[in-house]
């Protein structure tokens, strides 16, 4: 008599193999010579302001480098920083968290840690290990043994890990302080100017969404360290004034926490995507543009105009939306009007009556604004326009 087969739900491939198999499945994208291009927390952050956009999590969860790649393309990308403002930057830092950090400890004291004299014995960690994962791995251990220590301590480019869409994330604030009570504050120094105690807006609000990503990070060490707790406030040091003399403010990232964490949550996982795309596909910049742009277009994008200030690819997708005429290229507030109206076409098209459900609040509202505008127009000209004659629009 044979034996029956077994019943019951297939056998689960362990979570190493499934690690290793979609390791292996990044590298091939990026190409088999292509060194994985690091996630920092700027782009982490772009990332999270557009989770949509599956292209750019494909691509950066496999590191490449989307600045090789657009050049690739024959769209580089127009934005970075200068070696001039590098340079600066580094200097700047190098200022504050020189003799051991004594600065940077004076300025973090004075706007977060209580009256009293600052503290005079800092501890440093020496946070040097192998890799990424080496330096993560060190610098958890580092802040539980400063948090079980009780005293005062700075760690100087620590390395944090975070999972982003199923793939681990290398993160390096410039510095995270412990304090007595078991509190960790994130430090951000930045070489953007202070001026009569303020500063630009838009470069603030980047460098609390940046520090809004180390605070997850750090947050996932906290929660299996006894004692600890991640402070929602950070310290912002920057030059104040003209001078290269640096200033401190407290930012409250609650808000921008909240926000980065719930966009995080929505990204579709690395394999999901990787697994969709057609049989060989590759990112390599050595490759044709032909054929790079076959690949890069065999992942969908959410382009939007905010992308132009943030991701290396926002040319090459701006180019293909406008090409395409889809609405997506006049703003996210634009395409959240139109509803279904995809295309600039099917925009006119329903203005002019021609297409479109006249019970549709946006194509109602389409040719409300056509009928306005025809209306203006002829009030403008006239009744009695020259015969022949022009009229300047």
């Amino acid at each position: 008599m044979s034996e029956s087969p077994a019943s019951g739900p297939p056998p689960q491939t362990p979570p190493m193999a499934q690690t290793t198999a979609l390791r292996q499945r990044l590298a091939e994208l990026r190409g088999p010579a292509v060194a994985p291009h690091p996630l920092d927390a700027r782009a982490l952050a772009a990332l999270a302001a557009n989770p949509g956009c599956k292209r750019r999590a494909l691509l950066d969860g496999a590191g490449v480098d989307k600045a090789a790649l657009a050049t690739a393309l024959g769209s580089p990308a127009a934005f970075g920083q200068s070696q001039f403002a590098f340079m600066r930057g580094n200097a700047f830092e190098a200022k504050v968290k020189a003799d051991g950090g004594t600065e940077l400890m004076r300025l973090l004291y004075e706007r977060l840690g209580g009256g009293g004299e600052a503290p005079r014995e800092v501890l440093v960690p020496d946070l040097t290990a192998a890799g990424p994962e080496g330096r993560a791995a060190r610098t958890a251990l580092a802040l539980r043994e400063a948090t079980g220590a009780g005293g005062w301590a700075l760690l100087d480019h620590p390395m944090l890990a975070l999972e982003v869409a199923g793939s681990p994330a290398y993160l390096e604030p410039d510095a995270v302080v412990v304090h007595p009570d078991g509190r960790w504050t994130v430090v951000e120094i930045k070489s953007f100017p202070v001026i009569d105690s303020s500063a630009d807006a838009a470069k603030v609000g980047a460098a609390a969404r940046q520090s809004a990503v180390y605070v997850l990070a750090l947050e996932r060490i906290a929660a299996v360290t006894q004692g600890a707790e991640v402070g929602h406030r950070v310290l912002l040091v920057c030059p104040k004034d003209f001078s290269n003399l640096p200033t401190a403010s407290v930012v409250d990232v609650r808000k921008q926490r909240a926000v980065t964490r719930r966009q995080l949550t929505r990204l579709t996982r690395i394999e999901e995507i990787a697994a969709a795309l057609p049989e060989g596909t590759t990112f390599d910049p050595e490759c044709s543009p032909q054929e790079l742009t076959a690949a890069v277009e065999s992942v969908t994008a959410a382009y939007a105009p905010e992308c132009l200030a943030a991701c290396e690819l926002a040319f090459h997708c701006r180019a293909k939306a406008r090409s395409a005429g889809a609405v997506q290229a006049l703003g996210r507030s634009v395409r959240g009007e139109l509803g279904g109206l995809t295309t600039v076409t099917e925009v006119l098209a329903a203005a002019a009556g021609k297409e479109g459900d006249p019970a549709d609040p946006a194509v109602a509202a389409l040719r409300r604004a056509a009928a306005l505008r025809a209306e203006a127009l002829e009030r403008a000209t006239g009744p009695a326009a020259p015969e022949g004659g022009t009229v300047c629009r």
